[in-house]
């Protein structure tokens, strides 16, 4: 999924509006899992001026890379997370680690031959989805929409979650941002 959908999902089942620090968990949580590409693209375009071609076709299916995303998005490293923020009771750590473990549950089935080996360091075997929610050949005409449908579902929950204009503007902004991906995603793939 797109990370601006990940970011709605994550906040529309994890957030409290009469708790501040369990909404920031929640987001957080929710993009923590796509924050190390982030990062790590950044750095290699804008810093180090690597061609997106060698960022994307080459960099991005290293071995440095991939051990990377596989520690940001290993169920079971977000597994034992989870249990010791249940053990603790500490309710921004439930939304934190719930909204990242929903991130790398909806990214599994989303991801052709781009995922993530989510099961390590037990395995490093990347689950080949015949679904892509960005790659057109993989069936990404029809993923994208219900994508795109589902967020906008989320945006109605936090609407009635959130009586305050200032989430509420952020929601319509991360729609916009997320429907614009989209569009990016079916024009050019």
């Amino acid at each position: 999924m797109n990370t601006p959908a990940h970011l709605i999902l994550g906040l529309a089942a994890f957030s409290n509006a009469k708790q501040r620090k369990v909404t920031a968990a929640a987001a957080a949580g929710a993009l923590l899992p796509d924050l190390s590409l982030y990062v790590m693209a950044g750095v290699s375009l804008a810093i180090l001026q690597i061609p997106p071609d060698i960022v994307f076709g080459q960099m991005y299916f290293s071995e440095t890379w991939q051990t990377v995303f596989a520690i940001d998005n290993s169920f079971l490293l977000w597994g034992l997370v989870l249990a010791f923020a249940l053990w603790w009771q500490a309710p921004a750590g439930i939304a934190f680690v719930g909204a990242g473990l929903l991130h790398i549950a909806l990214d599994f089935p989303l991801h052709h031959d781009d995922g993530r080996p989510h099961f390590w360091p037990a395995s490093d075997r990347i689950f080949e989805s015949p679904l892509s929610y960005w790659d057109s050949a993989h069936h990404a005409a029809w993923v994208a929409p219900l994508e795109g449908l589902l967020v906008l579902c989320c945006v109605v929950v936090l609407f009635r979650k959130f009586r305050h204009w200032p989430m509420r503007f952020a929601a319509l902004v991360v729609l916009a941002m997320e429907f614009l991906v989209i569009r990016s995603w079916l024009l050019f793939f």
